[in-house]
């Protein structure tokens, strides 16, 4: 099977002529001889430029690497205009799947005999089409509220079960034979993503993702999330509030509205960092298809989120070690970022703090103080790559969806306000932020959310002040035995060791006596004698 799809992958890649696309300078001699011997697989798309092949190419290779190029599509600073902008169909525009097929999963899903007996509207064709699955407008009957119906692309799970088990086995490669593969670790960021991917697939999941948002941003003038009708919500169907709003990546439509655009970029830094150090819970997939914004009140623009289906979560360790991380950084205290990594186990114990500070501040002190349309990513994300080889930096797979989800926001930022000053936009939010984990206040806290556990436990507490008591009274006449335990043990095994000596000792007499002109009985004396011993050594070894 996973050779099959190998097979399936590079044919696609090839068919569509991606292989044109790499300087032949760059391909080892085997590389081009195998080229050349799968003849009869030529490119069908010589008419189409650069960007049409690869959004192609991965439209046919499926959801893993649909959204692939999905992130891709946010980093204009890493690719041409023209390729990012055939990347970007990919958001939403991914060729549909049968309309009838969809109303029949809905159908059974929900125990429909009539779609009319929910909706009293629905509409066949699609209003988007997604790598997993696709969304129908409706109007629910018994309110008559706009809605949009998402579902699951049928057999959909069978093909990112498959690329998910190809994508282990090549990174299980990588480990074994790559320079850093044991740093890098893509087995485990394999794993983290088949996880996320395969979560995606529960839209149940998605639903509860989507109150749980929903429910962190009630009330907020920064981020709307749609409510969810979680009674007829299904692993494969979802039904939620159809919002009206302007897709992020419409620049033309937002300017002509008069948005806006440094508060609405400055809001993304705002939601981003909120969700992850506040709520510890934050959407994972933003890319330009999953983010649009409210038309409502341009001068004061809102957010508004769908695809609920990929988020991540940070533990109370790494959120710290993070936030502590991006102060210390936009501080331009390098030292301090330089011992962290090496608190937390992200480079090894005995890194040179000196050397890896020193390798920190040349990577990032030429950033600072420009805004993003003056800094290349791409030149600061390979020196970066650079510096973690050279200090043998741990890759940490449960942050491999942040880092995602921070190259989607920063991608966004570039794109609406070119002059975002990311650094001062941020580092107020987390001071904030640590003040608000350190002192007086947020000990209450701490001791607030652990009340219920103590004052169930203080019930025992003089029970067990009595136990522990009892215990350090006998403790000396129990560490006494057991001295003398150990002492008499020390001293079965020297003798055990000296009769053991002896004996071999005596046997060894017993065989070089009869080398001399002596009586038959000393040898056999000696032999016995040996004997005994090894026998009395072997008793008190017991």
């Amino acid at each position: 099977m996973r050779i099959v799809r190998l097979y399936r992958i590079n044919k696609v890649l090839l068919e569509h002529g991606l292989d044109d696309l790499i300087p032949a300078k760059w391909l080892p001699w085997y590389a081009r001889a195998m080229r050349h011997s799968i003849f009869w697989v030529r490119n069908k798309h010589k008419g189409k430029s650069a960007g049409e092949r690869i959004t192609l190419a991965l439209q046919n290779l499926g959801p893993v690497f649909i959204k692939f190029g999905q992130m891709l599509s946010t980093r204009r600073d890493l690719l041409p205009p023209a390729i990012a902008n055939e990347l970007a169909r990919l958001q939403d525009k991914v060729p549909p799947f049968s309309s009838d097929a969809a109303q029949d999963i809905i159908r059974q899903a929900l125990g429909l005999k009539d779609l009319n007996e929910l909706f009293s509207e629905f509409e066949t064709s699609p209003l988007a089409s997604a790598s997993i699955a696709q969304v129908h407008a409706a109007k629910l009957k018994h309110n008559n509220e706009d809605v949009v119906v998402k579902v699951l692309r049928p057999d959909i799970r069978d093909t990112i079960v498959a690329d998910m088990e190809l994508l282990f086995s090549l990174a299980n490669v990588l480990q074994r034979w790559l320079p850093d593969g044991k740093r890098l670790r893509p087995v485990e960021v394999v794993v983290e993503y088949r996880k996320t991917i395969v979560d995606e697939l529960d839209l149940l999941r998605e639903s509860a993702n989507g109150i749980q948002l929903g429910r962190n941003f009630e009330g907020s003038d920064a981020l709307y999330v749609p409510k969810i009708y979680s009674d007829y919500c299904r692993s494969n169907v979802l039904v939620m509030e159809r919002i009206y709003g302007l897709p992020i990546s419409n620049i033309d439509a937002l300017l002509t509205q008069n948005t806006n655009m440094k508060k609405l970029a400055e809001r993304g830094v705002e939601v981003f960092f909120t969700q992850v150090f506040r709520d510890s819970f934050f959407h994972a997939d933003m890319h330009p298809g999953n983010i649009f914004v409210s038309t409502e009140h341009p001068e004061n623009p809102k957010y508004i989120a769908i695809d609920f289906g990929i988020v991540g979560t940070l533990n109370r360790e790494d959120k710290r070690y993070l936030a502590e991380n991006f102060i210390a950084f936009f501080n331009r205290d390098y030292r301090k970022v330089a011992q962290l990594h090496a608190d937390s186990g992200w480079v090894p114990q005995d890194t040179n703090i000196d050397e890896f500070e020193m390798a920190i501040r040349t990577v990032c002190e030429p950033i600072f103080q420009k805004p993003l349309a003056e800094i290349s990513f791409g030149n600061v994300l390979l020196q970066l790559f650079n510096t973690a080889r050279r200090f043998n930096m741990v890759v940490q797979p449960q942050l491999v969806l942040l880092q995602k989800t921070l190259l989607y926001i920063e991608g966004l930022g570039r794109q609406l306000y070119p002059q975002l000053d990311l650094w001062k936009t941020a580092k107020p939010f987390l001071e904030n932020w640590m003040k608000e984990q350190i002192g007086f206040t947020a000990m209450m806290g701490k001791v607030k959310d652990n009340l219920p556990f103590w004052s169930e436990k203080l019930p025992e507490m003089p029970d067990l002040l009595y136990d522990s008591l009892q215990q350090m009274k006998r403790l000396p006449l129990q560490q006494q035995r057991a001295h003398l335990a150990l002492l008499q043990e020390q001293k079965k095994t020297t003798q055990t060791t000296h009769l053991s000596v002896v004996g071999a000792t005596f046997v060894l007499i017993s065989a070089v006596l009869p080398l001399y002109d002596l009586s038959w009985y000393f040898p056999a004396i000696s032999g016995v004698v040996g004997a005994v011993c090894w026998y009395l050594a072997w008793r008190k070894g017991l």
